[in-house]
């Protein structure tokens, strides 16, 4: 059988103005998802908004980066075209003009667009988003429900197919803990990791009273946080300050280059976090990929991406969280260790997202016919 042929199609422009090759190294979902779907048996080719027209082969795949400095359109949609996918495969609702643009150019092809930590719009917006994807054939996000404020907003149709699919996987592997841990000087019984923003949705706060109750039971637990984006900094610094126990338990070890997080994660023993919401859960994915226990908030993405190999609490709950802390730091850590990456081996990788995503296209193909 003729493999089906997808066009991955993104209207994100890079404000640094990049080439191709080093898009491809700097994006690495970009490449690493479409080989995922190429590998799954798909016929895949990338058509990606740039700022210089340039095709680059890799492995197996074709790139094609299309200057779209005028923001027009035209002519990245008629490289698509040009392609005649059977599935056009949008990343981000982003730019929901260009969709409309692209689905009414194509009207026989299913378009799926791909929520990548979009929020619906408010005010005039919706009413605009809402004309605007109305020919969208399919909806894609990290577990279903996250399309129900979609919905409830009227911006995606009540009847627009939804699929689950991860944005992406991780490259990562378990390592040995010991060696993670003389590299990056991290220790702790436990030893925990926190690797998220500094903002209210990721709730910083309620992850340092957590751990504050727990080390006054653990009292070897250390929590090591790496983060990028702080607009709470200096107010979790303080926090930390005027706690005996956080001021000698906690290392706010600020933003480090994405090659060293494995290390870090291999360090760790659990892996922490508080969020309100996720879209996909990166980190969280590439904890897993290192062994490391997670221990997080239960919303949505969490509870697909954890299974049973971690800990699920209420968001907001510090009590609840550092009863998990003190509860999973007795459990046999190699165990944990062994369980974290089975998880990720059974449901997260890339060769799942393939396998996933090429069920996504079938799906909606067929619904279009022949």
């Amino acid at each position: 059988m003729t493999p089906l042929r997808v066009a991955h199609v993104s209207f994100h422009a890079d404000d640094q103005r990049r080439d191709g090759a080093a898009l491809l190294h700097a994006w690495p979902t970009l490449p690493s998802v479409a080989n995922a779907v190429s590998g799954a048996g798909v016929d895949v080719v990338v058509v990606q908004t740039a700022h210089a027209d340039e095709t680059i082969e890799h492995n197996g795949v074709a790139y094609h980066f299309v200057n779209d400095e005028r923001r027009i359109r035209s002519r990245l949609i008629g490289r698509v075209r040009a392609e005649s996918p059977r599935v056009v495969h949008v990343h981000g609702f982003h730019h929901p003009l260009a969709i409309w643009q692209l689905a009414r150019s194509l009207p026989s092809v299913p378009v799926l667009v791909q929520d990548h930590g979009s929020l619906p719009p408010t005010g005039w917006r919706r009413g605009a988003w809402r004309w605007a994807l109305r020919r969208t054939s399919g909806a894609a996000f990290t577990v279903k429900r996250q399309a129900e404020p979609w919905m409830e907003a009227r911006v995606l149709r009540r009847d627009v197919a939804v699929f689950e699919a991860l944005e992406s996987s991780s490259m990562f592997t378990a390592g040995d803990r010991d060696e993670a841990r003389r590299a990056t000087q991290m220790f702790g019984d436990p030893c925990l990791l926190w690797t998220s923003r500094l903002d209210e949705n990721k709730d910083p706060f309620t992850m340092l009273r957590a751990f504050e109750t727990a080390a006054r039971t653990l009292t070897g637990a250390r929590l090591w946080c790496c983060f990028g984006d702080a607009p709470m900094l200096d107010v979790i610094r303080h926090r930390v300050a005027e706690s005996d126990v956080l001021r000698e338990r906690v290392v706010l070890v600020g933003t480090r280059p994405h090659a060293e997080m494995e290390l870090r994660h291999r360090a760790a023993d659990f892996y922490v976090q508080t969020s309100h919401r996720e879209a996909a859960g990166y980190s969280l994915i590439e904890a897993l990929a290192c062994g490391t226990t997670p221990i997080v908030t239960d919303i949505p993405p969490s509870r697909r991406i954890v299974g049973d190999a971690g800990s699920l609490t209420p968001v907001g709950d510090a009590d609840a969280m550092a009863h998990a802390i003190v509860a999973w730091a007795q459990r046999d850590r190699d165990t944990l260790r062994r369980n974290a990456r089975a998880r990720f081996e059974d449901a997260l990788t890339f060769e799942t997202i393939g396998h996933d995503l090429r069920k996504t296209y079938e799906t909606l193909a067929a619904a279009c016919g022949p």
